[in-house]
């Protein structure tokens, strides 16, 4: 199947005044509209997530010396880095982190009044 040349249309006015602009929950994945719960999990994978490609990136690790680090394979090792989020579960993370000598610590706070 080829692809499709979707056109959208690009405001070009400079006028901040036509732009819509929503304040952030701090969740992107709330803010898309995802239900709370399912957010949350998605923001802890993502966070978690990013922590693994710093790992890699700041010891110039390839992804087979990253595999062998995280004890997986190389095509998991780049899922990571491509960010396939919906491919790893929050104990595989923390356990890959861990591998690498690195502690998760979990820290909660309030962003809601609940009754």
């Amino acid at each position: 199947m080829a692809a499709r040349n979707i056109k959208t249309p690009v405001k070009t006015s400079a006028k901040m005044s036509d732009t819509l602009f929503h304040k952030s929950s701090g969740n992107i994945f709330a803010d898309m509209g995802i239900p709370t719960h399912e957010a949350a999990f998605l923001r802890v994978r993502a966070q978690l997530m990013v922590e693994l490609i710093r790992v890699i990136r700041s010891r110039k690790l390839t992804q087979v010396a990253a595999g062998k680090l995280f004890a997986i394979s190389q095509p998991r090792v780049s899922d990571i880095l491509r960010g396939k989020i919906d491919r790893f579960s929050i104990d595989a993370l923390v356990d890959m982190l861990a591998l690498a000598g690195l502690q998760v610590q979990v820290t909660t706070k309030a962003f809601r009044k609940v009754a």
